[in-house]
């Protein structure tokens, strides 16, 4: 403040100075703005100092000859945004949306619903399927309310209904082990279809190298029954002679990033359910045993277990019951799961 008021008293006193003696302040000044600006380029003006020059630029017809620190067009700037401030502080009164009444927040929300679940739709499509609820509203406020929408960020869904339109074509292939009774280790190779989560193929092994793992796809997929795409890792096992012989059967190789099981979604939860229904209630004595139980394991997953992302339904299509006869258990797996049927 006690600045502020140095530089009015300044400029007062100057006013009855000699033109002579004002030249050379000017001088003087002027040199030293040089260095000022020389050392500091660009230096940082405050709210005081563009009021200062709106203020001047009115009433002083040659402001612009003793300018330096900005251009002519920036005060000018300053001079519209002041008035933009100054008319919003005036009004104090927030930009409605729309032309005409405010919609009600059922319809907002179903807006904001449709642009979330349907990103490529614009304002023509959401305006008919209100139209078709019941709900009269122009189509400029929809768009305008579209603008609004908080946007969905999470790619997880795009993917998710990109894999679910692609699903027929896609297929993954996994190993997991399973320690048996004498400590020795079995590797456990899967191939699993996306549209049914049907087990295409399984096998066991103690030693697994690639060209068994080729000779396995071949049994997979005979008679040109190939998949459009297979998903598999960076296991070392695979080597180059899978790849290779993928590409051989025109089949698109799919390899997910390093560590990164998630890739793999359908293979890995295939997995996780095998092992809590049935690697962890059993003790493998030995590689014949282990492809007994999953086999019996692979009939009951397919013919008799609902499955969460098959909407409640079996890979092989479970047969509804309507009738109401008594409902029976029939053993599976050895008795680890059931399933219930009604008596004809």
């Amino acid at each position: 403040m006690f600045n502020r008021f140095r530089l009015w008293c300044g400029a007062v006193i100057r006013i009855f100075r000699a033109h002579r003696s004002l030249r050379l302040e000017n001088l003087a000044l002027r040199q030293q703005l040089v260095v000022l600006k020389r050392k500091h380029p660009r230096p940082r003006l405050g709210a005081f100092d563009k009021l200062f020059w709106v203020v001047v630029r009115y009433i002083w017809s040659d402001w612009e000859k003793s300018l330096f620190l900005v251009l002519p067009e920036t005060v000018a700037r300053w001079h519209q945004a002041g008035f933009k401030l100054y008319w919003t502080m005036l009004c104090k009164v927030q930009k409605r949306v729309g032309g005409g009444g405010r919609i009600s927040k059922q319809i907002r929300e179903l807006i904001f619903l449709m642009v979330a679940e349907n990103p490529t739709w614009g304002a023509p499509r959401i305006h008919g399927e209100l139209l078709m609820l019941g709900f009269h509203v122009s189509e400029t406020t929809v768009s305008r309310w579209m603008r609004r929408a908080p946007r969905n960020l999470d790619p997880g869904k795009r993917w998710l209904a990109f894999l679910r339109n692609h699903r027929e074509a896609i297929a993954a292939m996994d190993f997991f082990t399973v320690p048996t009774l004498p400590f020795n280790v079995l590797y456990c190779f899967f191939i699993i279809s996306h549209d049914r989560r049907r087990i295409l193929h399984f096998d066991v092994t103690p030693h697994p190298t690639s060209n068994w793992i080729v000779q396995q796809m071949r049994e997979a997929f005979p008679y040109e029954s190939t998949p459009k795409f297979l998903i598999f890792d960076h296991d070392a096992k695979y080597g180059f002679e899978v790849p290779a012989a993928i590409r051989s059967m025109k089949i698109a190789c799919v390899q997910t990033s390093v560590q990164s099981p998630w890739q793999n979604g359908v293979a890995e939860r295939w997995v996780g359910s095998c092992r809590r229904e049935l690697l962890d209630h059993v003790i493998p004595l030995n590689e014949r045993h282990r492809k007994r139980l999953l086999s019996d394991y692979l009939s009951y997953y397919h013919d008799d277990r609902t499955n969460l992302g098959l909407d409640k339904q079996t890979p092989g299509g479970r047969a509804f019951y309507i009738g109401s006869g008594q409902v029976i258990s029939r053993r599976r797996v050895g008795g680890l799961h059931h399933r219930y049927d009604r008596a004809a």
